[in-house]
């Protein structure tokens, strides 16, 4: 997949090349970043002094590079051959497309494939233009997403160079410290240099990516504290050992387990935009095809995701299309009414959940093409975005997701 952007990216930049003569050269980045490869951006217009355009000329021995680094890495299931659980397909889909929903808790039985999919969207992946070098993936156009050294940088009238890097997914262990998550000093400077420096941690890498974390509902009460304040304001504060550190730290929370381990905390599950249920796979066939595809992917990784590489390569195309589309999508008026008649009916708290909930329709519709929400996008959203947010009845026998839908019909009649 990396070497079907890098053809894409260097054709593009080739035929930049013949219609302005005096573009310099760029400069290809290895793995160093991000785990992943990149090139100087050609720049539109932008409030930042960034290059404004760029060249490639990419050797034959940096693309052997690219493509030997690629097969190194460990094999993913591919996206595209998970077989059932559209539900929690979708709604990955969704949160890759407009990051801004919030992300994904999926609850469901064991074994029913939570990890394996979460996982396998690191194919699908975009890239995002970046600051080149900087450890926080800061954004050279948005402030908001720029680490304090950028935003000095961009002050002072210093050129930024820009790199594309496929966005992050970082995987929060169950067993991670709070120094390894929110960063600490760095020791080996400190002892090397004699100075005080800060050390990034997992919340620096996820920034504009993805934090994954397996077993959510196991997670230490003090990790869930520090995901709160960092979800809640987008930054992440470090005051220790004499050092004072902030810097921008908003991704796309997703997170897994299995409810009969453990509830989650309130204040943590409202702050995923959407919830999907997962359940096991009670046809036989569907059972015998997944074993299949399985026992085909542990004999030969390389060539079962060989196999499915013109759909994985459709669904990036599918999902690059719908980021762009994305801006041009409405909703009417409306439909905006009824969805927070829908909200008020359910007596839910706040209002993430309509902001949530248009957020999801419009990624839908940008989706499927459209410039307009339907119903339909409405419908199929609402549930994944309202079922974790009612307030629980332990005496109530209907599922959520059925509570949300028949509110949605009623209103919507």
């Amino acid at each position: 997949m990396a070497s079907t952007f890098c053809s894409s990216s260097i054709a593009l930049l080739h035929s930049s090349i013949h219609s302005s003569q005096s573009l310099p050269t760029v400069q290809i980045y290895g793995p160093k970043f991000c785990g992943g490869f990149g090139f100087q951006a050609v720049k539109g217009r932008s409030p930042f002094p960034v290059p404004s355009a760029v060249a490639a000329q990419v050797n034959a021995s940096e693309q052997a590079q690219k493509i030997s680094f690629n097969e190194s890495q460990r094999p993913v299931y591919p996206f595209s051959a998970i077989v059932g659980q559209d539900e929690m397909k979708l709604c990955l889909l969704l949160n890759v497309i407009d990051p801004t929903i919030g992300g994904v808790m999926i609850m469901g039985d064991r074994g029913t494939g939570k990890s394996t999919t979460v996982r396998s969207l690191v194919d699908l992946l975009p890239e995002i233009k970046v600051v080149a070098g900087d450890p926080y993936n800061s954004d050279p156009e948005d402030p908001e997403f720029m680490g304090v050294e950028v935003r000095e940088r961009v002050l002072k009238g210093e050129q930024l160079q820009v790199v594309f890097s496929k966005i992050n997914m970082v995987d929060l262990p169950l067993g991670a410290t709070e120094d390894r998550v929110c960063g600490t000093i760095d020791i080996e400077k400190a002892l090397s240099e004699g100075v005080k420096a800060f050390e990034p941690g997992l919340l620096a890498k996820a920034n504009r990516g993805i934090l994954y974390v397996d077993e959510v509902n196991l997670l230490d009460d003090h990790l869930v504290d520090v995901l709160l304040d960092s979800a809640a304001s987008g930054w992440n504060t470090v005051e220790r050992e004499g050092i004072s550190v902030s810097h921008p730290a908003r991704f796309i929370l997703i997170g897994s387990g299995n409810p009969e381990e453990g509830e989650l905390r309130p204040q943590l599950l409202d702050r995923f935009g959407m919830h999907a249920q997962v359940g096991t796979v009670r046809d036989a066939e569907l059972r015998v095809k997944i074993v299949e595809e399985r026992t085909c992917f542990d004999k030969n990784p390389k060539g079962f995701r060989h196999s499915y590489k013109a759909q994985q390569e459709k669904l990036q195309q599918q999902i690059a299309s719908a980021r762009s589309f994305l801006p041009s999508v409405q909703i009417d008026r409306d439909l905006k009414v009824k969805i927070s008649h829908v909200c008020a009916e359910l007596n839910v708290d706040g209002l993430r959940g309509d902001i949530v909930i248009n957020r999801a329709a419009k990624a839908l519709a940008a989706l499927k093409g459209s410039v307009k929400v339907s119903v339909e996008d409405i419908a199929t959203v609402i549930p994944n975005c309202l079922r974790h947010r009612l307030r629980k009845d332990p005496l109530e026998s209907i599922d959520s997701g059925l509570l949300v839908l028949e509110k949605f019909y009623a209103v919507f009649r």
